[in-house]
């Protein structure tokens, strides 16, 4: 069934506001109904209104409107080895990830959904060890390329910086006098652009999410190729 996305309303982030101060599953089960009307509607039609052109910004990530094991990410939190047992997260998201990713740790393009912290970009979060030495070789390898990425003036318009956590020290094989020794030193890679609520609000929050996307291209055309993988 073809479903129109005409933006995250009101209702949308007023439910997420509700679940903080309400986290709990007696509160979540009596407004389930809420949460899939409220919430999961709206993310699958934004989710299928994205397939289209994303295409056209690489053939190679995948836009799935499926409620299980699609592009959206699950409520329910892992409590398992945490400290914090709230059950539910208090925002939605989705990850549209390379066609050759099993999990989060893909390259892939996020849309964080949250009252008064929406956003979207892309990159790669956490990668596995193997993975994430590919990208510091090629980060040490090809410098000039990756300084010209990081410098791109649209990406630093919009983006301001690339954004990850780092070590302290320069891993395991990296001179500490390498220019782009800061960003070998990072375990994460994206870039990421703040929204309001009103502006994810609007049907044409899909065009701006592209427009991102298309910005964020070059760092992602980098991460493909590091970690093998098409762009």
């Amino acid at each position: 069934m073809t479903m129109t996305f005409s933006g995250f309303d009101r209702k949308f982030f007023a439910f997420f506001k509700e679940l903080k101060a309400n986290n709990n599953r007696e509160w979540f089960n009596k407004n389930k109904p809420r949460y899939e009307d409220e919430v999961v509607t709206p993310i699958m039609a934004y989710i299928e209104a994205i397939q289209a052109p994303l295409k056209k910004v690489s053939p190679h990530f995948v836009a799935n409107p499926k409620k299980q094991g699609g592009s959206m990410f699950r409520i329910y939190r892992d409590v398992r080895f945490s400290k914090d047992k709230r059950p539910y997260k208090e925002h939605a998201a989705c990850q549209f990830r390379h066609a050759l990713g099993k999990d989060a740790h893909a390259p892939g393009f996020y849309v964080h959904l949250e009252a008064g912290n929406v956003l979207a970009g892309g990159g790669i979060w956490m990668p596995p060890s193997d993975k994430l030495k590919a990208i510091r070789d090629k980060i040490a390898k090809d410098g000039k390329q990756w300084q010209r990425i990081v410098g791109n003036k649209k990406i630093q318009d919009m983006f301001k910086s690339l954004h990850g956590d780092a070590l302290t020290r320069p891993p395991r094989g990296f001179s500490a006098e390498d220019p782009n020794i800061e960003d070998i030193k990072r375990k994460s890679f994206f870039l990421m652009r703040s929204f309001s609520n009103r502006e994810a609000g609007n049907a044409d929050f899909v065009k701006e999410t592209i427009a991102t996307f298309r910005t964020a291209a070059p760092l992602m055309k980098f991460l493909c190729a590091a970690t093998d993988a098409d762009y």
